[in-house]
């Protein structure tokens, strides 16, 4: 989700649909799972070829918004990403679970990584209290956050959904801070 500042409030620009994982290869869609009958510590070591990968397609994804934003006359600012918090992953148990907690995080940690390779500021959020820290981050905006994210929303047509929502909230945030 792509916003611009027309003076403090957020307008909508654009939005991707990000692939996270490369099609030629099946397995980069869920890595952890293509391990996750081997012991936690060599299925760690056996994923990172498929993690490398996906940081790669984060990164040439990336890169194509940057690249059409430039041509509009946008520059980015920043990137705010919402995901998985890092947790120990050992502790999980159950090797199903482990698998989607672990694919959580490298999902938010590759456009950590893109957003890195392409010199940009970026904030990380976890997906777990996002919602309080929004409203603290945007305050003394708060009370307008939910009017602004409708008129985006109306600006972005349908689909409109929590994902989508959480997007602009992160979009606005990194807007306010960088």
């Amino acid at each position: 989700m792509a916003l611009t500042l027309d003076e403090t409030v957020p307008a909508y620009l654009s939005r991707w649909d990000l692939v996270l994982h490369d099609p030629s290869d099946p397995a980069t869609s869920q890595p952890h799972h293509s391990v996750m009958e081997l012991p936690w510590e060599r299925a760690i070591s056996a994923v990172q070829p498929l993690e490398r990968r996906i940081e790669d397609v984060a990164t040439e994804a990336l890169e194509e918004i940057i690249g059409e934003l430039r041509v509009r006359g946008f520059a980015i600012s920043g990137v705010g990403i919402v995901g998985s918090p890092d947790r120990n992953l050992a502790r999980i148990g159950n090797a199903h679970i482990r698998a989607h907690a672990a694919e959580g995080i490298l999902f938010r940690r590759v456009l950590e990584v893109a957003a890195s390779n392409h010199n940009l500021r970026w904030r990380s959020f976890s997906d777990r209290r996002f919602d309080e820290v929004a409203t603290v981050e945007l305050s003394p905006r708060a009370p307008d956050m939910k009017v602004s994210l409708t008129q985006i929303g109306r600006a972005a047509g349908k689909p409109w959904r929590a994902d989508e929502r959480v997007a602009a909230t992160a979009a606005w945030i990194a807007l306010k801070t960088f």
